[in-house]
């Protein structure tokens, strides 16, 4: 006789790979048993050495269990099924309880020719633990084999005994009981499983792991009604067993330690499984055991790997598996062993950074800016921007095919992203490079694309795009791993948009865009024409920049596209075929088309129409969040002023930023050399003062000392335009709060008296605080956006310009000193404030023309009185035909110094220099 010590265990096969227990949670042993069979047949395996164990059956000596039930063999139209013997399944739910994942110990005392071994086995690591022939019979599971019985052997004498013990105790088979179990395969017991599926509602269920054929397909029998199903782990896929044409069976890499691994850890144990989907007659469900979830192990331990197909009903959470997965493939274990990334060679700086988005391509390209400054087009993963299919790409040959605005839903997807991201920073993770492809048979070539996953405000813009049903979703092959990072989620917001039939998958008709492209067509731009000067601002979309100061917009309101030329600058020309030839760029050329990408590129606009030049092209004024795109590219030294801005309202703001660039001789300016002095010194002598004072109204005095007016002579219209507004207004009120404020717009705001007066925002801080300037009268006040209003356009400053206008005092230097200032327009207010007087352009300023003024009874020179008085210096002209007024206003400071008045107080504070005191030359 010989003795072994092994354990109880649900292992089959094992590689050496698996002598450890992942995680330390499912408890291991170096030796253990394989299974039990039946009420008297277990399997038992040695310690696992750089392979599967050797497989051992033992059955159990002198007595006799229920024989379990069998199906009828394959190919043998004469076999049946037979069931359960009585008291079979109890018998071995018996030994299963009580050995598996036990250590035992066994003794072999009979082996007969056929290899089968007969012997006794022990609960523990000898033969003075728990004797499971004895117990199986103590239990009444199990008959005594009395045939052949030696009366000189004690064991068998024993077994004897507890027979008869049973049997007066009506144990088991002794009792009154059939000791039948009716075990049914849904296979063939239930004509729909999908519907047995649904009925369980995806709540846990106890089982019993019946059979594992691989590692992610098992037999389990659900309890209590005893129902043998066949579950696929939903999510996963294991290597499989191939079975070839004579029957044999071929393992995959790695099939083999996969089924291993999931038999050491289920294999006739207590677990719950939840039954999740049943496509195609295939049951999926999880299997949760106390120790953890198999699923995720095998994916953990790199033998499996996710499927798309059945990864959406997985209960547990797609990213689990996902991350379990990449843990694998990190670790290079076992299937990956010769994994590469997609992103393997890039640099982590490479991989994930922060871009300012610049332009979208379309709806799944758009081109971005690093900090480094450089471009770059990113294309968002896994996703298929719509297109036409079939029949459709054959319609309308003749007609120019706009992809932008033909397809269905082209427009609408790259509408969502441009106004999402334009202008905006995000936050981007490369997924994978996809190589560039050659031209085939009716398939374009594609040069090397960047894919990734394009994050703003934590929301995935690819996912946002597919859950509005604007694109789809790219199916890929199994082994496919160039796909997004987030692919589960964008199935998931497919299947979303799918079911509620949003944009491609709505069976209503698809949107269509008839947009007229006016651009270069002269007589359907002169039909354009007037209707766009008399809408004063009109909304656009820039939609192409072709240089500095020539762009191509779109306008939503009048659904056209128009080719549109800055008015007012002369911008440097970029290079172009010609007749002749390819025409030379001209210098910064390339820098001012890049400034105005940057600036205006996809992003709504305002323009004023003016006119239009012979081509079909038209002329006027592009604002953008209260920005003069003319005299942005003119102040950053991109651009020159043209003489035909002379009529336009921009005409000194312009002159004044040309001025500033040519003083610094930055970018088109770098050559510019100044006039020689004398010619300026000739024209000056030449030039006398000009006295020609003209009645003014003024209405407003800052803190600073300039002041507002407004023409007496045009007086009787603005209060006439007043009125007319006012009763309008009364008549048609509008409705609070539905004015949207933005810097630049033009509006009507109601002041503390209670009336409308025009005015111009001027800053938004916020709904509750909008800063606006009255245009008629010069004064500011921060409003609620409930007391704004859109202008009526029969009252804007088309009809009627903006009526106040800034002026400074000429030939005065305001104190620094806050209260010396304050002393003085004190003084100007109770003066000259709501009154009328004469006023004298003198010269032109930085930001307004300089002034004399006189008041209207007395023609006394306001700004002298400030010098006799004492209140403020005076400013020191240069120039020939001023210097009489200088010379006067220089003897009245002397007076007022030789008086000590006001700021002369305590003498020539200046020859000092004691700019502490807050004055200075």
């Amino acid at each position: 006789m010989l003795l072994f010590c092994c354990h109880i265990s649900d292992l089959r096969k094992v590689s050496k790979a698996m002598q450890y227990s992942p995680g330390g949670t499912w408890p291991f042993c170096k030796q253990r048993m394989g299974g039990v069979l039946s009420g008297c047949a277990i399997i038992v395996r040695g310690q696992p050495r750089g392979g599967p164990p050797p497989e051992r059956q033992i059955n159990l000596s002198n007595i006799r269990a229920g024989a379990m039930a069998r199906r009828a063999a394959q190919g043998q139209p004469d076999t049946k099924d037979t069931p359960d013997e009585p008291w079979a399944f109890q018998a071995r739910e018996f030994l299963r309880k009580k050995l598996i994942g036990k250590e035992v110990c066994f003794t072999v005392e009979i082996k007969i020719a056929s290899g089968r071994e007969y012997g006794m086995v022990y609960l523990g690591k000898d033969t003075t633990g728990e004797n499971i022939a004895e117990s199986l019979v103590t239990e009444g599971l199990a008959t005594v084999r009395r045939e052949g019985i030696r009366g000189n052997n004690p064991e068998q004498a024993r077994l004897c005994e507890h027979e008869d013990q049973a049997k007066a105790s009506k144990k088991g088979m002794w009792s009154e009981g059939s000791g039948t179990h009716t075990i049914r395969d849904i296979k063939y017991t239930i004509e729909n499983p999908r519907n047995f599926v649904d009925s369980l509602h995806q709540k846990p269920i106890n089982a019993i792991i019946e059979h594992v054929r691989d590692g992610s397909v098992v037999r389990a029998l659900l309890l209590p009604d005893y129902y043998l199903v066949t579950v696929m782990l939903s999510g996963i896929k294991c290597p499989t067993f191939k079975r070839e044409a004579d029957g044999t069976e071929t393992p995959e890499p790695f099939a083999a330690e996969a089924k291993f691994f999931t038999e050491s850890r289920l294999l006739q144990r207590d677990v719950q499984i939840i039954l999740e989907s049943c496509p195609n007659q295939i049951i999926l469900g999880t299997i949760l055991h106390p120790n953890g979830n198999i699923t995720e192990l095998l994916l953990k331990e790199g033998f499996a790997r996710c499927v798309d197909w059945s990864m959406a009903v997985y209960t547990q959470g797609a990213e689990k598996l996902r991350a379990a997965e990449r843990s694998a493939k990190e670790r290079k274990v076992r299937i990956w062993k010769d994994y590469v990334a997609p992103t393997a060679n890039l640099d982590q700086k490479d991989r994930q950074f922060v871009a300012k988005v610049m332009q979208v391509v379309n709806a799944d390209a758009m081109v971005v800016k690093l900090n480094s400054g450089e471009y770059k087009t990113i294309h968002l993963s896994s996703i298929r921007p719509p297109r036409i299919e079939g029949e459709e790409k054959n319609k309308d040959k003749d007609k120019r095919f706009r992809p932008l605005y033909d397809i269905p839903y082209m427009f609408e997807a790259r509408e969502f992203l441009r106004k999402k991201l334009i202008g905006k920073k995000v936050n981007v993770t490369v997924d994978y490079i996809r190589a560039a492809t050659s031209a085939g048979e009716g398939t374009p070539a594609f040069p090397e694309r960047t894919c990734a996953t394009v994050t703003i405000g934590g929301i995935n813009i690819a996912e946002a795009l597919v859950s509005k049903g604007l694109a789809t979703v790219i199916r890929y092959r199994q082994d496919d791993d160039q796909r997004s990072s987030h692919y589960d989620e964008l199935l998931a917001a497919e299947a979303r948009a799918i079911k509620n039939g949003k944009g491609l998958h709505s069976k209503k008709e698809v949107p269509i865009h008839r947009v007229a492209d006016i651009s270069g067509e002269t007589q359907k731009a002169k039909q354009f024409l007037p209707f766009l000067q008399r809408a004063g601002r009109s909304e656009a979309v820039v939609e192409y920049v072709f240089s500095g100061s020539r762009l191509k917009l779109y306008m939503p309101k009048e659904t056209c596209l128009i080719t549109f030329l800055l008015a007012g600058i002369e911008c440097p020309r970029s290079s172009r075929n010609m007749p002749g030839g390819m025409q030379v760029a001209e210098p910064f050329s390339d820098e001012a088309m890049l400034f105005t990408k940057e600036l205006v590129l996809q992003r709504e606009v305002e323009v004023e129409v003016e006119s239009m030049d012979k081509a079909g092209n038209f002329i006027g004024w592009l604002h953008i969040e209260g920005v003069n795109l003319s005299v942005a590219l003119v102040e950053n030294a991109l651009s020159k002023v043209h003489f035909t801005a002379e009529r336009s309202a921009y005409y000194k703001t312009l002159v004044s930023a040309e001025e500033a660039c040519r003083q610094r001789k930055e970018k088109i300016w770098a050559n510019y050399e100044e006039k020689p002095v004398e010619e300026v010194v000739h024209l000056s002598e030449e030039k006398e003062r000009v006295a020609n004072y003209r009645p003014v109204y003024v209405t407003e005095i800052t803190d600073t000392l300039h002041f507002y007016t407004q023409d007496v002579e045009t007086g009787g219209q603005l209060e006439s335009l007043m009125e007319t507004m006012r009763a309008e207004i009364a008549a048609q009120p509008p409705v609070e709060g539905s004015y949207s404020a933005r810097r630049g717009d033009n509006c009507i705001a109601k002041f503390a008296d209670g009336e409308w007066y025009r005015a111009r925002v001027e800053k938004v801080e916020s709904p509750a605080k909008v800063h606006v300037f009255y245009i008629d009268y010069g004064n500011r006040e921060v409003v609620s956006s409930t007391r704004l209003a859109a202008i009526p356009p029969a009252f804007s400053t088309r009809t009627l310009p903006a009526q106040a206008t800034e002026y400074a005092f000429a030939f005065i230097q305001v104190p620094q000193d806050e209260d010396a200032r304050a002393d003085v327009v004190d003084c100007i207010v109770r003066d000259i404030h709501n009154t009328q007087c004469l006023l004298n352009v003198e010269y032109s300023g930085a930001s307004c023309p300089h002034v004399t003024i006189q008041f209207a009874d007395t023609k006394e020179d306001v700004g002298l009185g400030l010098v006799k008085e004492g209140l403020v210096m005076v400013d020191v002209r240069k120039e020939k035909h001023l210097q009489k007024m200088v010379t006067e206003y220089l003897n009245s400071q002397e007076s007022a110094k030789s008086a000590r008045l006001n700021i002369w107080r305590y003498g020539d504070f200046r020859a000092d220099d004691a700019d502490e005191f807050g004055y200075s030359r």
